[in-house]
């Protein structure tokens, strides 16, 4: 440096402290990337900045005015916004990754990170007969994954229900002390091997065995894990199993995360206000719980969902036979439950057929059960839903349409609520008619509530896709555009960007995002998937390279 020609205050600077640290010094290549002239929002909420982004390998190494540095690949993001990758906290991609992974879907939107894991994780499956996957644990399955090659990184979730299937099969029994201490173990194997946490899904109203959960969620706790919650309710028992879920974090003192924070039920509308309270009291007394959500009135799952506990029992060959067995069909049909969980669903006119198997159900996907009880001629909609249910095995995936669009817009706006699909990695080849937040969900924020509804700030919006789920995840070097974090990076054009989906037609990939960066590589590159795979598996913090070291002291 010259200091005859440094501003005066840089030399009083220098006199006083010595150099510049190293840290203040931006790289000055060469690089790989060199992102240029982008409106950068780096994902902590501050406003956007004029700038320039450097990337070296699979790290960010310099973020500035860059002008005239030398690079392999030079974009011009001129009119585009350069943004982090953004992290999905709750997906299903685990499986379909094996089966595709340039995670299509999922990267066209700009996701980097899927997070999986909920009801039934890839591991454990110790004991259990699962033809073609070859593998018990989760450093199995992550040695397959990352051997297929993925376009975009993964994080998955131990599964309380999967590791209660390893030790106790169908049996809702509580566990023996001998079971709970092997369901420890395996929860300490599962976290050593790169589980982040733990997570689990009950039935309405909270888990049978609170106590089971309570101490799965500490031995996750001394790894340094989160515990994820996925309600069986989020209507007439909602305020329960939330009452439970902060119970986790005050007992066990860990981060709970809630997927999917909603209401639904017609008669529920307008009452979100009650639950945003109860966490919010809770976050005031100093527990660390978080929610995600996702930006439409609909959800997805299977049509077992809103079917009471007794009939679903035992297993799914036990619920097909029950659904089978015409003496108790007026049972199940004057069951509270069964009316109550069917109307939380969106009842008759709101409860769509998405996915079968067999030809003669199949042609009714995308159709209402009321439609379909027309169509047939069928005077009690429950009736069709049972025959239905009885002849595909209980295996029915529907859409549900049952929430307020006021009350996601309130949901939406709190500062500890992050955006997150529910979905998949999935391709334009889906089977039946898959929700449309599979392909839609990030350019349904940043167009449709952003740029045209205005119900957030863009900057609050892509803070809620990568920071604030690094932050839940308890992530040090991802969901920022920031020197020495990992380059994972989207650029989009936020006057363009734009779901083409709807719930009809919900096989669309989006438009306006013609750059995607995962770990320093060009995904999808002018708004094509160039086939790279640079994904990884993202192991805990309580991994241990070596393998498990567990000594069965749990």
């Amino acid at each position: 440096m010259n200091i005859a020609r440094a501003p005066l205050v840089l030399i009083l600077f220098l006199a006083l402290n010595g150099p510049l640290p190293a840290s203040s010094q931006i790289d000055p290549g060469p690089y790989d990337i060199l992102i240029t002239g982008g409106r950068i929002v780096d994902g902590t909420g501050n406003p956007w900045f004029s700038g320039d982004v450097a990337i070296r390998d699979d790290r960010i190494v310099a973020v500035g005015h860059l002008g005239g540095a030398d690079a392999t690949r030079v974009i011009d993001a001129s009119g585009l916004v350069v943004a982090p990758g953004f992290i999905d906290l709750h997906t299903h991609s685990d499986g379909r990754l094996l089966n595709d992974g340039t995670a299509q879907s999922k990267v066209r939107q700009g996701v980097t990170l899927d997070v999986a894991g909920e009801s039934s994780s890839q591991a454990p499956r110790d004991g259990m007969d699962i033809p073609g996957d070859g593998w018990t644990t989760f450093t199995g399955y992550f040695q397959r994954l990352e051997e297929g090659g993925i376009s975009m990184n993964l994080i998955s979730h131990v599964s309380y229900h999967q590791v209660r299937r390893v030790v106790k099969g169908f049996d809702e029994s509580p566990a023996t002390p001998a079971e709970l201490q092997r369901m420890k173990e395996l929860t300490a194997r599962s976290m050593e091997e790169g589980a982040w946490g733990l997570v689990t899904r009950f039935g309405s109203g909270g888990p049978r065995h609170p106590g089971e959960v309570l101490e799965l969620a500490r031995v996750v706790a001394s790894y340094g894990g989160n515990y994820a919650s996925h309600h069986g309710s989020e209507g007439y028992q909602q305020e329960g199993e939330i009452d439970f879920a902060i119970r986790v974090a005050e007992e066990v003192g860990i981060p709970v995360h809630l997927f999917h924070f909603k209401i639904r039920a017609r008669n529920n509308w307008g009452t979100i206000g009650r639950h945003i309270d109860q966490i919010a009291r809770a976050r005031a007394r100093g527990l660390d719980i978080t929610a995600n959500q996702y930006p439409y009135t609909a959800m997805f799952h299977g049509w077992s969902s809103f079917f009471p506990l007794w009939v679903r029992e035992d297993g799914p060959d036990a619920f097909a036979r029950r659904l089978r067995d015409d003496s108790l069909r007026e049972r199940i049909k004057s069951d509270p439950d069964f009316i109550a969980w069917a109307e939380e669903h969106g009842w008759w006119e709101g409860i769509v057929l998405a996915r079968a198997s067999l030809p003669e159900v199949r042609r009714y996907e995308g159709m209402r059960v009321a439609e379909i009880a027309e169509e047939l001629g069928v005077d009690d909609p429950a009736d069709v839903v049972i025959d239905l249910m009885a002849a595909e095995g209980g295996s029915i995936s529907g859409i549900f349409h049952t929430m307020s669009e006021e009350d996601v817009r309130r949901i939406m706006r709190q500062p500890w609520v992050a955006h997150a699909s529910d979905g998949s990695a999935i391709n334009l080849d889906a089977p039946g008619v898959p929700h449309p937040r599979n392909y839609g969900t990030v350019p349904r924020v940043l167009g449709h509530y952003v740029r045209d509804e205005g119900v957030l700030e863009l900057e609050d919006a892509v803070r809620k896709m990568t920071s604030l789920p690094a932050q839940i995840l308890g992530i040090a070097d991802r969901g920022q555009v920031r020197a020495g974090f990992v380059a994972d990076v989207t650029l989009f054009d936020p006057d363009g960007i734009a779901e083409t989906n709807s719930f009809e037609n919900p096989k669309s990939y989006p438009v306006g995002i013609p750059y995607v960066i995962v770990n320093g590589t060009l995904v999808i590159d002018g708004g094509e998937h160039t086939g790279a795979r640079p994904g990884r598996a993202l192991r805990g913090r309580g991994f241990r390279p070596a393998g498990p070291v567990s000594d069965g002291a749990y």
